[in-house]
């Protein structure tokens, strides 16, 4: 049995800690001293995971409807208004907690820390799956180019995990990039948007399969019940929408009202730009015909191919791919750093915290805990081959856990703003919550949906169980706020 010492004490030895430490001044707050081009770099780089979820998610709504191009758009626009009213509540979240923390940090002090478990399980399978599908669909991604490469889509998507994985050695470094890639992405599919505004419809090269039987059924209920049972699986849109509110302790060069406003300008700048693409390129599918396609490509491919110029479309193609890996990339830092936050660390005066084996929280000298990375990499490489590579199958899997954590958070803020009698904010808590709820029990219906919950509750329960053991150490609800800074090699 351990001394229940604060968890977070093990993070008072950051060698940046003096000077406003972590991610962000390692890499950005150096030489980027104007303040303009470090809300660029840095929420660039934390909506790299949302922005990327456009190259399958609107993919993922027309299988869905069985291929029903006429119900795309409604589809996604109820999609984007769930998202909006979750940004909407986690403006208060980064209000309430300017130094990072997210839901993980909201329910732990609303309902005490043992239930901060419940968000913090299920990042971690969310986590899993964005290296998963992010890979995936960096492989179909290049496919998509490169047809000839889709017998080698298994060891293709397992070349990319690894190589991801391999990038984490160094640490942080690699965010920089991150922000020039959505950027990139961002650019060139506005591009897409604008080349395809003159386009007209015309048959395209990839015929459209039979739509499975189960999915044809979801679109012979009628357009509104067709469009309610569909836009769950979209959802995989959300991921990512939430990290501001955890990644924002990285910026510790700056003071609580800056940190505030970085989060808030960047869940804004994540919900514009999402709506924007999301929305343009699907209603561009849908008046261009462009509809499911074959194995050896994406919608969104096919979409470029049609309307763009090769030059054009070989680049989307390419900008596409490198902008999923940044964020299975950012998956790598956030995952193994909050198991490095949760594990067993010896202090000076030889008391011990944390709940997790303290292998967990080894670093290498960029200050990245190389075991939990051997860990993701594994069980994300497992969920690859079981999927067969394909990220159309993954998806089905995608965005449950993070619902959960959502839907955490928000119970949460409820509770905050029910104590302090703020009746507006009660009421956009509860809407958001309603919009979770009704999200999660559609999901639900589906047993692919059911694994994914089951997998975070189970982890749930086993990090409560060993916090139990470990004799209820405090800072438990600040684990995903340290998780976001870098710390030294464990002693």
């Amino acid at each position: 049995m351990w001394k229940a010492e604060p968890m977070s004490t093990r993070h008072d030895r950051r060698p940046d800690r003096a000077t406003g430490g972590g991610a962000v001044v390692g890499v950005w707050g150096r030489g980027l001293h104007s303040r303009p081009v470090l809300l660029f770099a840095f929420a660039f780089a934390v909506m790299a995971d949302p922005v990327s979820s456009v190259a399958y998610a609107i993919e993922a709504a027309l299988r869905a409807l069985g291929g029903e191009l006429a119900l795309l758009v409604p589809t996604m626009g109820l999609v984007v208004a769930v998202i909006a009213v979750v940004v909407a509540n986690y403006l208060q979240i980064v209000g309430r907690y300017p130094r990072g923390g997210g839901a993980a940090a909201a329910t732990g002090e609303a309902f005490g820390e043992g239930v901060a478990f419940v968000p913090i399980g299920a990042l971690i399978v969310d986590f899993t799956l964005t290296i998963a599908i992010s890979c995936a669909a960096g492989a179909s991604a290049l496919i998509a180019y490169l047809p000839a490469l889709a017998g080698w889509r298994v060891v293709l998507a397992l070349g990319l995990v690894a190589v991801v994985a391999a990038g984490t050695w160094f640490g942080h470094v690699g965010r920089a990039v991150f922000a020039l890639l959505t950027t990139g992405f961002v650019v060139l599919a506005a591009a897409v948007l604008v080349f395809g505004a003159t386009a007209h419809p015309t048959a395209h090269s990839s015929a459209q399969p039979a739509i499975p039987a189960t999915a044809a059924g979801v679109a012979s209920h009628g357009p509104v019940l067709a469009v309610a049972l569909a836009f769950p699986v979209a959802m995989a849109l959300a991921t990512g929408v939430e990290a501001p509110s955890s990644a924002i302790a990285q910026l510790g060069q700056l003071d609580d009202p800056g940190r505030r406003r970085f989060g808030r300008v960047t869940l804004w700048a994540t919900l514009l730009i999402v709506a924007t693409l999301t929305l343009g390129l699907a209603a561009e599918a849908a008046r261009l015909g462009i509809g499911v396609p074959t194995a050896e490509s994406t919608q969104i491919a096919e979409l470029a191919r049609a309307v763009a110029p090769y030059g054009v479309f070989a680049a989307f193609q390419l900008v596409t791919a490198m902008l999923l890996l940044s964020a299975a990339s950012s998956s790598f830092a956030a995952g193994p750093g909050l198991l490095n936050a949760l594990a067993r660390y010896r202090h000076r005066d030889g008391h011990h915290s944390g709940i997790l084996p303290g292998w967990l929280g080894r670093t290498n000298h960029h200050h990245t805990p190389y075991w939990g990375v051997v860990v993701f990499a594994l069980t994300s490489a497992a969920v690859v081959v079981a999927a067969g590579g394909l990220d159309q199958e993954l998806v089905l899997f995608y965005a449950v856990s993070v619902f959960v954590s959502f839907l955490a958070g928000l119970c949460a803020m409820a509770r905050f703003s029910l104590t302090a009698r703020s009746w507006s904010q009660l009421a956009l808590n509860l809407l958001g919550a309603l919009a979770v709820v009704f999200t999660l029990a559609v999901n639900l219906t589906r047993p692919d949906a059911v694994v994914s919950l089951t997998a975070a509750l189970a982890l749930a329960a086993g990090l409560y169980w060993a916090w139990v053991r470990a004799g209820r150490p405090r800072g438990v609800r600040d684990a995903v706020a340290n998780a976001e800074t870098e710390t030294e090699p464990a002693a």
